[in-house]
């Protein structure tokens, strides 16, 4: 059951992603906030497995007014490559918008994962 979830909101275990130190001196922060429907249909668990595919640090979070936020950590050319898996989805989630802002570096963060 577990691999029909993982295939299916393509989620990975942080466990199986092997760990790879971000270049904090290139790296960049960003706070993204999708909008659409993207809450009730796995997105959060999307954007963990993305993420931790392209191995980029942070976490996400569902908002009280349907939308989804997060912070993501790393090069700029694996945040993008996010923002665009964010824009096609999971499959089960239509994004009408994503709002995305410049913030300072964490130094400390070492993973990505799901906030409540």
């Amino acid at each position: 059951m577990k691999d029909f979830f993982n295939k299916i909101f393509s989620r990975n275990d942080p466990e199986e992603i092997p760990s790879a130190p971000i270049d904090l001196e290139n790296a960049l922060r960003k706070s993204i906030t999708v909008s659409g429907r993207v809450q009730g249909v796995g997105f959060r668990f999307f954007t963990q497995g993305e993420a931790n595919k392209l191995r980029l640090t942070g976490w996400v979070k569902n908002l009280s007014n349907g939308d989804v936020t997060m912070e993501v950590q790393g090069a700029a050319e694996d945040i993008d490559e996010l923002i665009a898996r964010l824009k096609k989805g999971n499959g089960f989630s239509k994004v009408t918008d994503i709002e995305i802002k410049d913030l300072p570096v964490d130094r400390e963060e070492k993973k990505f994962g799901i906030a409540y």
